[in-house]
Parts: C-alpha cells; sequence; structure tokens
C-alpha cells in the first residue's frame, strides 16, 4: 500500500513537470530557441516509454529499427512522418539505444 502512495505523489510530481516542460516549450518555440527542441526530444521519448519502448530512445528510432524488421505499425507511421521529413525514421535511427538492431 506505501508503494502505491509513492508512486501516486510521484505521478503527481510529474503531472506538475509536464505542465511546466509544456508551456516551456511553448515560450521557447515563440522565442526562436534551441530548448523547444530539447524539450520536443523529450516529449517523444517519454512517449515511447509510454509505450513500452526504452526512456532514453525516441518514437522514430524506434519505429524506424521496427520498420526494418516490417512491422506493419512502424511503417505505416514511417510514412507518416516521411510527409513531414522525408526519410525521417531511418535519419532517427539510435542504435545505441531501445532494442538492439539485427
Amino acid at each position: 500500500m506505501m508503494r502505491r502512495l509513492q508512486l501516486l505523489g510521484l505521478w503527481g510530481l510529474c503531472q506538475i513537470a509536464a505542465v511546466v516542460a509544456s508551456v516551456w516549450m511553448l515560450i521557447a518555440a515563440l522565442a526562436g530557441s534551441r530548448r523547444a527542441w530539447t524539450l520536443a526530444v523529450a516529449h517523444d521519448q517519454l512517449a515511447n516509454a509510454a509505450f513500452g519502448g526504452h526512456e532514453d530512445e525516441t518514437l522514430s528510432s524506434r519505429a524506424g529499427k521496427a520498420a526494418r524488421e516490417g512491422k506493419r505499425w512502424a511503417c505505416i507511421f514511417c510514412r507518416l512522418l516521411d510527409r513531414l521529413d522525408p526519410n525521417h525514421c531511418e535519419k532517427s535511427i539510435e542504435p545505441d539505444e531501445g532494442k538492439p538492431m539485427a
């Protein structure tokens, strides 16, 4: 029971951190600061961890590795990202993070 209360307290702190990070990212983007990009990558890594990936890898990197293996979700995701940035997933692969590459 104590562990559950600790996790709920941590969840609350994370909610505060998420709001602060989102507001800070908006301010940084409006100011043209590089910090906006850093915070975007951090949000990307958070989303990857939420979906069961490694906490230090971006979704694009994970999808790029999975697309190489022919996984359907990754191929679709990478095609969507390619519309914004051609070859995005392939360029984003981090070989030293997450699941090792085959």
